[in-house]
């Protein structure tokens, strides 16, 4: 049994993929508010990988017929933010909830973007699930992220447990659901999905603890908290709270060492993360606000770096071959990186033509400096600080 669900993406004030924000801060929701909302590149290509994946959906789960599926297909194969690793990325997402339809010893009920209603435990609230399947008393939600820049665990996620609890909210009466399971596809990042469980008691329970933040987010009122969450806010630039705490130093204190301790190094870096984008991003925004007209003080809009190109690239290079300059001085030949060719060739044949065949060697990367509740471990090589660094500290 298969439902599809044509629903408008659109977004409620709280929405369930800024969960993470308004939950722990909750003025933030209403800030945003009072701002542009503006679309980046990434976010069109992760729409458009959306799109695909829910027609292959619609193909396997739903009997589009084969005439339709290819029109569709070729018609979002010509979009111009189409690559052709997004068919390889979408394939892999309806080979993951295959694998979880055939672990049913009935065939389940598959919902391809349903939307679903948050409003029980977050005012006016909705969102957008790309796949619920249930039956034999489990739940499962699974959702397909285009991205790279940002890993996105399904472990204790707040956006898939919305989507639970809506799912749990739109078919309960119909299936009996004991068990829940999460699941988030980022091909990009990983290349097994990201899955975590819950059972529907704790699940509901959870709901009903975030009620009272909801209601205070809905509200626009509490404290300002500043941390990751931060990331994707379109006020993290010109929030004041974040940008005292990145500018924020103590006063000198001339009976104290010399030198910070390592101690003090620690919360000097906590304090100062993101305050090199930050500053570059906060630039960009100054200055489109001087070239549409507007007063930053201090700052004025200037001509940068000019740059020089071809009037006519094949005309200018007939020309210089006309007057004897070798073609070989004219052309750089440089092979892909294996990150470049995965993406040209597509990850499946990457791996079996060079990965496979040992003709790609994966080494480990240098060791980097993350906080301590980063989730990879611990770098376990003793290392001498003049091995990983060049001079050890103190010299």
């Amino acid at each position: 049994m298969t439902e599809i669900a044509h629903a408008e993406r659109a977004h409620a004030l709280l929405s369930a993929s800024g969960a993470h924000r308004w939950l722990h801060c909750t003025p933030s929701a209403r800030l945003e508010e009072t701002l542009p909302d503006t679309e980046s590149e990434a976010a069109k290509k992760g729409t458009l990988a959306h799109e695909i994946a829910e027609l292959k959906l619609q193909k396997v789960f739903s009997g589009l017929p084969t005439r339709k599926y290819n029109a569709e297909l070729k018609k979002y194969k010509a979009h111009e933010l189409y690559e052709s690793i997004m068919d390889d990325h979408t394939d892999a997402y309806l080979d993951y909830i295959q694998s979880i339809v055939h672990t049913f010893p009935t065939p389940p009920f598959v919902a391809i973007e349903r939307k679903v209603d948050l409003s029980d435990y977050v005012p006016e609230s909705f969102g957008t699930s790309d796949c619920i399947i249930i039956g034999a008393g489990k739940l499962y939600v699974i959702d397909y992220k285009n991205g790279q820049g940002v890993p996105v665990p399904a472990e204790d996620n707040s956006q898939m447990k919305l989507y639970a609890l809506g799912a749990f909210k739109a078919f309960s009466l119909l299936f009996p659901i004991q068990e829940v399971h999460v699941a988030i596809v980022q091909p990009k990042v990983w290349d097994q999905p990201s899955e975590w469980s819950i059972s529907a008691a704790d699940l509901l329970a959870w709901g009903e603890s975030i009620k009272p933040i909801a209601a205070k987010a809905f509200a626009g009122e509490g404290e300002y908290v500043i941390g990751e969450h931060c990331g994707f806010c379109r006020a993290r630039d010109t929030c004041r709270a974040r940008v005292e705490q990145l500018l924020s130093v103590e006063d000198k204190a001339p009976l104290k060492p010399p030198l910070i301790s390592w101690d003090e190094v620690g919360d000097v870096l906590r304090r100062a993360d993101g305050i090199v984008s930050w500053y570059k991003s906060l630039k960009e925004k100054a200055l489109a606000e001087v070239l549409k007209g507007g007063d930053v003080s201090g700052w004025k809009a200037v001509e940068g770096r000019g740059s020089r190109e071809y009037a006519d690239l094949d005309k200018a290079f007939k020309h210089l071959k006309e007057k004897g300059i070798e073609e070989a001085v004219l052309y750089e030949r440089k092979p892909l990186t294996p990150p470049q060719l995965e993406k040209e060739l597509t990850k499946k044949v990457y791996k079996e033509l060079l990965e496979e065949t040992g003709h790609v060697i994966s080494k480990p990367g240098a060791p980097t400096l993350a906080p301590a509740d980063d989730k990879r471990p611990a770098f376990s090589d003793k290392v001498k600080p003049e091995d990983a660094f060049g001079e050890p500290i103190g010299s």
